[in-house]
């Protein structure tokens, strides 16, 4: 039986715990306040540690990572790129791009496949295979690239965006397409430079799309929304960025 530990039991934590423990997996958890180096100390050599913490402490969970488990890392979380596991040492993570939704007392919805790379990427496809969610493996980190920033793309122009329309994706294409493609605009021109690589717009764009399709009801906004922009900015501002409407958008809000 294979060993996985899973950092953060929130909404998200939890469903993968439970595909994990349902494909035959031991689970082990850690909980907000547990102490990582004595979990690592009794569990050294997990196949995968999965960490699911929301994405405001990510950074310092990586920061504090047993030694031992820097090599078997797996991340989840939105706005997520290479930089983020490179700036703490860490160099061939698992990585899983989320297109599923849990909010408490639903079930998970799912949007698309999610696309997952990495040397645990077959465990992650199977343990949500094994609970109806869909994913699929990706071959290439470029292909990882790729998805990690068309989900970022997707949650950036739908909460930035909304934040002036309100109302759902499909009403924010149908009624408000050209504002949107203005604001998905600004926000690829962030994500290339925080990528260091510049990406196929189009492809992006037709990629958003189809998550669009896969839940034309899904709202635009949510609590995240204005932490959003302004971290938006703040990578315009070091990148040297006019983004013009990202910019009237925050003094509207």
């Amino acid at each position: 039986m294979q060993e996985t530990v899973v950092i953060g039991l929130g909404q998200l934590g939890r469903i993968f715990a439970g595909g994990l423990l349902r494909s035959g997996n031991l689970v082990v958890p850690v909980n907000r306040g547990d102490d990582m180096n004595a979990v690592a100390a009794a569990h050294p050599a997990p196949t995968l540690v999965l960490v699911a913490v929301a994405e405001p402490d990510l950074h310092g969970v990586l920061a504090a990572l047993p030694a031992p488990w820097k090599g078997r890392i797996g991340l989840i979380q939105n706005e997520l790129l290479p930089r983020d596991w490179q700036a703490h040492g860490i160099e061939n993570p698992t990585v899983i791009s989320v297109w599923f939704e849990k909010k408490k007392g639903t079930d998970a919805r799912p949007l698309i496949a999610s696309p997952a790379a990495g040397p645990g990427a077959g465990l992650l496809v199977r343990a949500l295979a094994s609970i109806e969610i869909p994913a699929r493996q990706l071959d290439s980190s470029d292909e990882l690239l790729f998805e990690l920033v068309r989900k970022n793309v997707y949650i950036l122009t739908t909460n930035i965006a909304g934040l002036r329309t309100g109302g759902t994706v499909s009403e924010l294409w149908r009624n408000h397409e050209a504002f949107a493609r203005q604001v998905a605009d600004e926000v690829m021109a962030i994500q290339d430079w925080l990528a260091g690589v510049k990406h196929d717009r189009a492809r992006l764009i037709a990629g958003m799309l189809e998550a669009f399709e896969g839940d034309p009801m899904h709202g635009c906004t949510g609590r995240s929304a204005p932490a959003r922009l302004a971290r938006a900015l703040q990578h315009a501002d070091a990148a040297g960025l006019a983004v013009p409407t990202l910019r009237a958008i925050c003094k509207d809000v």
